[in-house]
């Protein structure tokens, strides 16, 4: 929107020239998130607390948690409501990449958001039945996969297209080509990335500084794919048009870092499925479309951990009848071995800074 404006006044003034650079309307996007993030918390924390949209907190979970019952949750609404007005106003609005982003962040809100009203609000303690959330997933999943695949380049000849092979980091000339089978690596990416973040949506801030740092990564490599210049001396794949996600990214590390003003240790108020959904989701899908899914999965790890230690927990016990760890997901299994609340916060944000900073270095070692 503001592009547009200043592309208009920019025959009369300009110095607005400087809206054409990318790398300032994402520092803008960045700024315009936290200020709205900042300045809507303290009413939206007022307001769930007069809805009763209190956290729920589990009787077999670590003690310490029972402190955090009735805490304001689904603050997440004003995550995705930051992010998407600071993208509206910085991004380029003719660009598709933008677009699908934003809707596919705000239909996984949805769904969370219908989840969280249904327990917290309406004390349903069912929400919305796994079957049914797991549904719309994939609906809004496939729906995103199938846009990006069927507005991607055609083939020409046996050159694979950009947009839809695989790239294998270090590698400089790895590239796999997907063809159909795009769909169904970029729904898994998208569903399963979702539900990641969800499931590490559990101690005060846990999820919000990993997306923070995840979120600024991908916008490097957003920007960089999208200049052909770099993306050629760097040899990772060129997608043009994908360097204005870094705007979308900005606005989701300034969103995070307005809301871990207030959900950082002891949380004031909680993201609840209606943030956590809609922030995986629209990681997942940023990565698929600059063709650094691999990528994500390393500097994503926290996210890719617990999900894993959900998974080992459940297979173990169904198949052994025995548990691997204390509790899952695998921040539960530190607190009940006596580890404090905010030593398992910090040293798992530690682990995502040295995965993200692992993640950025493939863009020099190939």
């Amino acid at each position: 929107m503001l592009l547009e404006l200043a592309d208009w006044l920019a025959r009369h003034f300009t110095a607005l020239h400087l809206f054409q650079y990318i790398t300032f309307r994402s520092i803008m996007a960045a700024l315009t998130a936290l200020a709205i993030t900042l300045l809507l918390g303290p009413a939206m924390i007022r307001e769930l607390a007069v809805l009763k949209a209190g956290q729920v907190v589990r009787s077999d979970g670590p003690k310490t948690h029972l402190s955090k019952a009735g805490t304001p949750t689904m603050g997440g609404v004003m995550i995705l409501f930051a992010v998407t007005v600071a993208s509206i106003l910085w991004a380029d609005l003719h660009n598709r990449y933008v677009w699908v982003v934003l809707a596919v962040m705000l239909t996984f809100g949805v769904i969370g958001f219908y989840d969280d009203y249904r327990k917290l609000v309406l004390k349903d303690s069912r929400g919305l039945a796994s079957r049914w959330k797991y549904f719309w997933q994939s609906v809004f999943g496939l729906a995103a996969a199938l846009f990006l695949y069927f507005t991607a380049p055609h083939a020409v000849g046996s050159l694979p297209v950009a947009e839809t092979s695989l790239y294998v980091p270090l590698f400089k000339h790895v590239v796999i080509p997907l063809g159909g089978f795009f769909v169904v690596v970029t729904y898994f990416i998208i569903v399963g990335f979702s539900n990641a973040v969800n499931l590490t949506d559990g101690l005060d801030g846990l999820a919000t500084m990993p997306t923070v740092l995840v979120s600024g990564a991908l916008g490097v490599f957003a920007y960089l794919a999208g200049n052909r210049v770099f993306s050629d001396y760097l040899g990772i794949p060129a997608i043009p048009g994908a360097g204005e996600l870094a705007i979308v990214t900005g606005a989701l590390a300034g969103a995070g870092l307005g809301f871990l003003w207030f959900n950082t240790y002891p949380a004031q108020v909680f993201m609840g499925d209606v943030g956590a959904l809609a922030i995986g989701a629209a990681l997942g899908c940023i990565a698929v479309i600059v063709r650094q899914e691999v990528v994500l999965l390393v500097m994503g790890g926290i996210f890719v951990l617990e999900t894993a230690s959900v998974m080992i927990q459940v297979a173990s016990f169904k198949l052994t009848g025995r548990r691997v760890f204390r509790m899952a997901p695998i921040h539960h299994h530190f607190e009940l071995k006596g580890w404090p609340e905010p030593r398992v916060i910090v040293r798992f944000w530690i682990m995502s800074v040295v995965l993200v900073l692992i993640g950025l270095a493939t863009l020099k070692v190939r």
